[in-house]
């Protein structure tokens, strides 16, 4: 039997499993409430991680946070604007967000995330947050159908059982409580691949496109890549198609995966994108990720919350992975305080936030089904109906919970097939 730890003080309001920007972000807006908050990071250090590029509406989460100036002093390059280069390699006018909302919140970053993860638990810690890095959470503890808990093996290799009235799954896509009550759904028309890497000296363009976030099909439309500029004159490039187009059928004859290969052969299907890496240095073999596109089908229990990619993701067509983590973090946080105040710790007290989050998360999943309809063109959408100019750019910016952008969804459907909502 392993030694189980006695913690003098082992009792919390809320204990946050990860360290992410979901996780960080609830335990900084509670912990500043004067609750106790633990927050357990099982890496010790901070970690490469994909999903690098912000959307603007972050901007108003960063301003909860305490960030803004932070974020402003740094040297993450500045995002004005997402591009797209269709399959024929002609590039779109730029979707420069100022040119609808003058606002400073229109100007966002391109993110390295072992850097700004850090950046944001150093702020929890600063508002209060019990930061412990390198614990690692083998379960969450349950009595009847409330959780209560966690039992975690400390940096000492100790094994040790903490209470808490609200436990936070902000466990990526580790999701350790969706999988342990199995309430995930792979969305089955988004079962997608990517592989992705780091280059160093790729091309930029210049001005304010410097840091851009461009989207580029290849000639079949059978997948598109992503090019985000980063710091240290790096760019992240990844290819994205589906599962069985990008990695089922193509293995060598014992079977394996060459996917670095997969990577060069879709890039020599994407002439655009050539000449920015033709001089470049790739910094590290390329990683895979697969069927990233679910959901659970609740956020909320008796005593817990998912927060981020614990709860669901998306697509990374429009880089809503982050602004979705710290929306649902801020939103989490809320609920969470409120519960705290009213000593209830019920599902209903703890998901009321879900139907409005999940309300956002649908309106740029539309837009995800959209990008992948084959014959459906943002430019002849939006040459029959430009009255949607607004609405293409506020979901592009996030802005999705400020803004009814639903308007859109009515031409759209006469011009490709969108889905239904998931709900909850």
């Amino acid at each position: 039997m392993k030694k189980v730890a006695i913690i003098e003080d082992r009792n919390y309001d809320v204990i946050v499993i990860g360290g992410g920007p979901g996780g960080s972000t609830t335990a900084t807006l509670v912990a500043e409430k004067g609750h106790r908050v633990l927050l357990l990071e099982r890496d010790k250090s901070p970690q490469f991680k994909i999903g690098e590029s912000l959307m603007p509406a972050t901007y108003w989460t960063f301003e909860r946070l305490g960030i803004i100036e932070k974020l402003k002093a740094s040297h993450f390059p500045q995002k004005y604007s997402v591009q797209f280069y269709s399959s024929s390699g002609k590039a779109s006018a730029p979707f420069y967000f100022y040119r609808n909302d003058p606002h400073e919140s229109s100007v966002t970053w391109q993110v390295l995330r072992s850097e700004f993860d850090q950046m944001l638990l150093e702020n929890a810690q600063e508002k209060g947050a019990e930061v412990q890095r390198g614990v690692s959470v083998h379960e969450v503890l349950f009595d009847g159908e409330r959780a209560v808990g966690v039992r975690a093996k400390l940096e000492d290799g100790k094994i040790a059982e903490l209470s808490a009235k609200v436990v936070v799954d902000s466990t990526g896509q580790s999701a350790l409580i969706s999988r342990k009550l199995k309430i995930n759904k792979i969305e089955p028309k988004l079962k997608k691949a990517s592989i992705y890497t780091h280059f160093e000296g790729g091309i930029r363009d210049e001005g304010i496109d410097e840091g851009a976030t461009l989207i580029l099909h290849t000639e079949n439309k059978d997948s598109w890549f992503w090019y985000i500029p980063l710091p240290y004159d790096r760019v992240s490039v990844g290819v994205v198609g589906d599962l069985r187009y990008l990695l089922q059928n193509r293995r060598k004859s014992d079977g394996t995966l060459v996917h670095q290969a997969i990577f060069d052969e879709e890039l020599a299907k994407c002439p655009p994108l050539q000449p920015r890496l033709a001089g470049a240095k790739q910094l590290f073999p390329v990683k895979v990720t697969k069927d990233f596109s679910y959901r659970a089908n609740c956020i909320a229990g008796d005593g817990w919350v998912l927060v981020g990619d614990a709860f669901g993701f998306l697509d990374p067509v429009y880089s809503s992975g982050l602004f979705l983590a710290l929306k649902s973090g801020e939103m989490a946080a809320d609920a969470i305080n409120e519960a705290l105040e009213k000593e209830d710790f019920s599902a209903a007290q703890l998901g009321c936030f879900g139907p409005d989050f999940v309300a956002g998360m649908e309106a740029i999943r539309k837009l995800v089904y959209a990008f992948y309809t084959k014959d459906f063109s943002f430019a002849r959408f939006l040459k029959r109906f430009p009255e949607c100019q607004q609405g293409i750019v506020d979901i592009l910016s996030g802005n999705v919970y400020r803004t009814d952008v639903t308007g859109i969804f009515g031409p759209m459907a006469e011009m490709c097939h969108l889905p239904e909502d998931m709900g909850l």
